[in-house]
Parts: structure tokens; sequence; C-alpha cells
């Protein structure tokens, strides 16, 4: 058991169930009063190959999957011979012995359950029924009460009526057989907590974070085209914003899902599309005309292992190049990324803010790990949240010059006029234009535009510096090593600097939420603290690195995973004792935690 939490694993064959397992265990005990934060790998397949979900569950926040795992639930043998190994040494071993053979080494504790034997004696369904008798058995081991597991499984499985009393009897089951045959593991159960202090949290993906996000935001058009790991998005808002008055569209692929988002928006509505790395490749003519014509447009790219279609349904941050960059021509966008999934909904607020604020594209760079998350998050304040408007054209008054929409002004921001002022009429089209929006390829004239559209990135860098949570130092207060990470990295990086802080290192990181453009002077300051840097990140060619060395000059030592899963907190860990013994930096008696 690590800092208060246990660390759950199942694996299994897909069909047999374990991600509704891991489902129901992280809303089981979300609403027992714990934190949850979950990690799950599937295959591309409908059917067939293996299925991993890893469960950590805390007595107070927990930021990371965890490192060993504390219980390994193994449904088949491949479930078992994958995964035994990241078991801690004094780990158990909950699996199927009907489809499982532990290996005669094995010194850890064991606990065979004939899952298959006994969902065939009630009835069930070895295949279909094993699922929830696994999870009465763990529910029981964990120590959480039953009422409250069957009270999930009525919450989540409960439409099927034809099928809920066979779920609820599959949970009795496995209650009943693991009070009758397996022993208290005392290992398994972490202190009691008050459930009432989960009414005031809520268990959520990032998907779901991002779209509720979007609808507190004041989304009122959505298209989009299915993509995983991103369809959730466009499921939820399905069912959501006809409900607040707004529209979803399906579009037949990702460039008519821009476009139709753009044309909305030109109308004077909130609109935003989703979609992963190959759609965002698709949407990059689209991109550069929102970026011309001024337009702003909200574009969450959950990311994925790549390129092509890759590895669809596994984890990675290698995007960023193509956000920033990916364009023809230069055209001004901002980038955002969330570091969790409470972070997804307000970076979502914060991107129609700025949609509107700078006219111009707003990509959120989310990431698959992040998106199919469950994890305990504090109740967002809806009353506290702050809206800011695009500039529109006061009133036309006899004598008024004629409208100019794209007006050159000192902080790059023109006055956009919704469609149907007669006083107020413009062309917005992908040609270079005048300050009118007339056509124009006047040498002059072209060098005055793209400095006015430029401009307007260095007016968000001096506004949003000023915003709360748009960058975050953690950490001690003079650091000998620093790290500079970025999005879902920051929870495994946190959790080791809190280690390291404890063994008397002064370690500190520093975590951008804007990509595009970046905290500079924020990245600078931290950076000239600290004597040595380090940068880990989800993919083979340290995009971030690179973008910090080639706009900032920072060079760092470089840590990165490119497998499809996420940073563990030990991978982190030691890559800083590497730093340290080739630097040979310091270790202090035991450092105060800071804001870790």
């Amino acid at each position: 058991m690590l800092e208060d939490s246990i660390v759950i694993r199942l694996g299994g064959e897909s069909g047999e169930g374990i991600v509704t397992i891991g489902d129901l265990l992280a809303r089981l005990a979300g609403a027992s009063g714990y934190w949850v934060y979950t990690l799950r790998s599937f295959p591309a397949e409908i059917l067939g190959g293996h299925v991993m979900f890893q469960l950590r569950i805390g007595m107070e926040t927990v930021r990371s999957v965890g490192d060993r795992i504390d219980a390994l639930v193994a449904l088949n043998q491949d479930g078992y011979d994958r995964h035994v190994d990241l078991l801690s040494a004094d780990g158990i071993i909950i699996y199927n012995s009907d489809a499982a053979t532990i290996s005669p080494d094995e010194t850890r504790r064991t606990l065979a359950v004939p899952l298959d034997k006994i969902a065939s004696d009630i009835g069930v369904g070895s295949r279909a029924g094993k699922n929830m008798i696994a999870f009465g058995v763990i529910g029981r081991l964990l120590g959480f009460p039953r009422d409250i597991a069957e009270s999930v499984v009525i919450r989540r499985l409960g439409k099927r009526k034809d099928l809920l009393e066979a779920n609820l009897l599959g949970l009795r089951t496995g209650y009943e057989w693991a009070a009758d045959n397996l022993p208290v593991v005392d290992d398994l159960r972490l202190p009691p907590t008050e459930p009432e202090g989960a009414c005031k949290r809520m268990l959520v993906t990032g998907n779901q974070a991002i779209a509720l996000g979007a609808l507190a935001a004041g989304l009122k058009f959505y298209s989009g085209y299915p993509i995983t790991p991103a369809t959730d998005i466009m499921e939820f808002l399905a069912g959501e914003l006809p409900r607040l008055g707004g529209t979803l569209i399906q579009a037949e692929d990702e460039i008519a899902a821009l476009a139709m988002c753009i044309g909305a928006s030109f109308s004077g509505a909130r609109a935003m599309t989703a979609t992963s790395g190959p759609g965002v490749a698709l949407m990059t003519e689209l991109l550069g005309l929102a970026s011309m014509t001024e337009v702003p447009v909200v574009v969450v790219d959950v990311q994925r292992s790549g390129p092509s279609t890759g590895m669809p349904t596994k984890t990675a941050q290698s995007d960023l190049w193509m956000a920033v960059h990916g364009a023809s021509d230069e055209g001004p966008r901002i980038v955002l990324a969330p570091t969790s999934v409470e972070d997804c909904f307000y970076q979502m607020i914060n991107a129609f803010n700025m949609a509107d604020r700078y006219q111009v594209p707003v990509i959120v760079l989310s990431e698959q790990a992040l998106a199919t998350r469950i994890e305990t998050v504090p109740a967002w304040p809806l009353d506290k949240l702050t809206r800011l408007e695009r500039v529109t054209p006061p009133p036309a008054q006899e004598g008024d010059e004629p409208y100019k929409r794209y007006k050159i002004t000192e902080n790059g921001i023109s006055p956009m006029a919704i469609p149907g002022d007669p006083m107020h009429y413009y062309t917005a089209e992908g040609l270079e234009h005048t300050e009118f929006g007339a056509p124009s390829y006047d040498p002059e004239n072209r060098r005055a535009m793209m400095e006015k559209r430029w401009r307007k990135m260095e007016t968000a860098y001096q506004e949003y510096r000023t915003w709360p949570m748009m960058f975050r130092r953690f950490g001690a207060e003079k650091p000998d090593l620093g790290i500079i990470c970025w999005g879902s990295v920051q929870g495994p990086v946190r959790e080791a600097l809190k280690r390291q802080l404890h063994k008397g290192r002064r370690v500190a990181a520093f975590v951008p939420k804007v990509l595009s453009p970046l905290p500079r002077d924020e990245i600078r300051e931290f950076a000239d603290s600290c004597k040595a840097i380090l940068i880990p990140e989800l993919n083979m060619r340290g995009q971030f690195a690179d973008l910090l060395k080639s706009e900032l000059g920072i060079d760092g030592y470089r840590l990165n995973k490119y497998e499809g899963i996420p940073f563990y907190t030990f991978e982190i860990e030691e890559r800083i004792d590497r730093i340290y013994e080739e630097l040979g930096l310091p270790e202090y008696e035991m450092e105060q935690e800071g804001a870790c």
C-alpha cells in the first residue's frame, strides 16, 4: 500500500467485462467516500484481445495511477502472465482458478476463485456473469458495504431491467462466496471514511469533464465525426446540448464538422468540435480559414498513439507540433493542455473565453488516458465562472465611418459584428484582405494585416498571465532540479516531487496550461532558478522539449515514453536519481512539501 492508497489491476480478455468491473469498483469506492483514479487499456478490435483496468483508491486526492500494484485480479491466464511482474513483493493475486494457473514458484499470497463454476452454479452464464461475481468478491475483500455496491449496480446497469436481477444475483453471490471462502485481508482495506464526503464530489471522466465545461461555457453548436477516443464527448453532448437550447450535428467527416462550427461561430454562437490527431490533420486548412477570417472556434484534440491509425485506444502527447505549427503559412492559434480531469472543465471555460476574446481558433490538447480516466473531482463552482464576450462594434451613428471588420488596432482585436446588422456588414473569406474585408494583394497591407493578427497572441499572453490557474509551480522554493512538463504528466510529477522532498532533495516543477503562446517569462524565471531541468513527456521526439529550446532557449534532460501508457511515478523518480548521481546535486534535511 502506498501513501494511504490501494492499487488494483484487473486483467482479462475483451468481452469478459473487465472495464465494467473496474468502472463499478471506482464508483463503489467513490460512493463510499474515497478518492479514485483509474487507467484502462483495451484493444481497438470490438471483441478479442487483452483488456487491463487499473484502479487506485485513496484516503485523499490521488494524482497518478500508482506504481507497483497491491492486488492483481486475473480473469484468465493472460491476465496473470502480463501483469504479475508489476505486483509488489507483498501483493495479492486474486485469480479465476477455472481459467488461470499460478506459477509454482510464486511466493506471494494467492486467492483462488472459481468464477466460471460459481457463475454456472447460479445459472448466470460463465462468461457474462462472472464479471459481476468478481465485482462482488473484490468489493467484499476491500470491505465496501454490499448495499452501496447494489445501489451502484442499479444506477449503472438498471436500464436493462431484464438483466438487472441477474447482475444483482451475481453481485450478491460474489459477496457471499468471499465471506464464506476467503480470509479478511487487512492489506486491502483502507481506514473507514465518511461517505457523506462523497456528496461534495463527483466521479467523471476527462471526456465528460470537457463536455460539461463546454456546456458551462455557453456552447450552442457542436458538430463532429466519430473517432476514438473523442467520440464520448459527442455522445454525451447529444443527450445534453439540445436540452439547453443548443444544436448537435454528426457531420460526414472532420472537415465538414469544423466548417459547420466556423459557420455557426460566424453567426454568433459558441461552437466546437472534438476529434483526435488524424482528424486535426484533416482540419488544417479550415484552421487556417478561422485564423484568417478571425472567427472564434474551439477544437478538442484527444491525443492517441499514431501516426495514422496507430494505436487508437492508447495514450500519447504526440500532437503538440501539429497543434502549434501545423498550418499553411502562419495563422495565430492558441493551444491549451488540461492537466487532470478536474482541469479539463476549467480549460474548456478558458478555451471559449480565449476564442471569443482573441477571435482565433483554440486547440485543447487532451489525452486518451485523461479522456477515459474516471477520477474523483470536487464539484465545480458554477456561480464563480467568468465569461469573456467577443468584442462587437457599438451601435452605428450618423456620420460614422464605414465598418472596418478587420480594423488595425493596438492589441490586434477588431470589433466583430453579427451577420444581419445592416450597418455592419462585411465579407469574410480566406483571401488576404483590407480592414474592410475586401481582397488585397498589396505588400504593405499584407504586412499590416499579418502583424495585426499576430498582435493578438501577444495580447493574449499579457492578459492570461494574470488569470488564475494558467500555469502552476510546485515543490521547493529554491530548487536544484526543476521539472517542466505538460498535460497529464503533472500528476505523477507532483507525486514524485512529494517523495523527493521527503528525501531532502530540492526539486520543483513548472506546468504551463497554455502551450501557445507559452508563458515565456515565467518559464524562463523558473528555469534560471534551477541547476538542471528535466522534461518528461509522452512522445518519442521530445516535442515539448524542442518547443522550449526553440522558443525560449531552454535545454534539459529528456524523459520520453511512447509505449501508449502513462508515466508511473517511479519512472520519474528513477530519472531524477540518475540526474542527481550524474551532477552530484546535494541533499538536505527533509524539505517542506510546499504545494505538492
